[in-house]
């Protein structure tokens, strides 16, 4: 019996899960220039349309201004038949949680993309693996109907994350209530380093 109402216990703490986004913990402190340098998506929630598939790389500056910015390049598939490497360009609003940006696409990528999305640095050790969540739209509830998040890996670590990071993240996906939601970002050379990502 006893053994019975704990495993209750414990289900009804996970239908409790909190799960509105203004609620979700982003990173404490978080210092973007220590943050800047080159990263590898290899993991990735997807969000409602058109957008990077595969062979993701990410470039993230930080400029005399203050201002952060990032150049990215990955697949896309247009028109369900068209595989295609994209460049994409974005720079970084700054709020007053050093871990909240508001990013703006800019080119190629104002097309791929819709306005301004929320861009939120949920976790990150600077050197081998960082947790970024975006919610697009946002539920009566406060729940997130559109959302993606990217599981990014150093440049160090281009083939996945360390053994020791996987617990870390693992976490943070299911704070963010998207544990299993997430796909492999696969690296096959599809896209050239284009000038910019080493």
């Amino acid at each position: 019996m006893l053994r019975f109402l704990v495993a209750l216990s414990l289900l009804a703490l996970s239908w409790a899960q909190d799960c509105q986004v203004a609620n979700f913990q982003t990173m404490q402190n978080f210092d973007k220039t220590r943050y800047a340098g080159t990263w590898y998506a290899v993991g990735k929630k997807d969000p409602e349309g058109l957008f990077l598939i595969d062979n993701i790389k990410a470039q993230f500056t930080v400029e005399e201004d203050g201002k952060m910015t990032a150049k990215a390049v990955g697949k896309v598939n247009i028109l369900n038949n068209w595989e295609m490497c994209a460049e994409m360009f974005g720079t970084f609003e700054d709020t007053e949680d050093p871990s909240k940006f508001k990013m703006k696409y800019w080119g190629i990528a104002s097309y791929l993309q819709s306005g301004n999305d929320d861009h939120w640095v949920i976790d990150t050790d600077y050197d081998n693996y960082a947790v970024h969540y975006s919610c697009r739209l946002l539920d009566s509830d406060g729940t997130c109907i559109d959302s993606y998040s990217l599981i990014f890996s150093s440049s160090r670590h281009p083939g996945g994350l360390r053994p020791e990071d996987q617990p870390i993240v693992t976490q943070r996906k299911n704070e963010l209530c998207l544990l299993g939601k997430y796909r492999r970002v696969d690296h096959t050379g599809f896209c050239p380093n284009n000038g910019f990502l080493q």
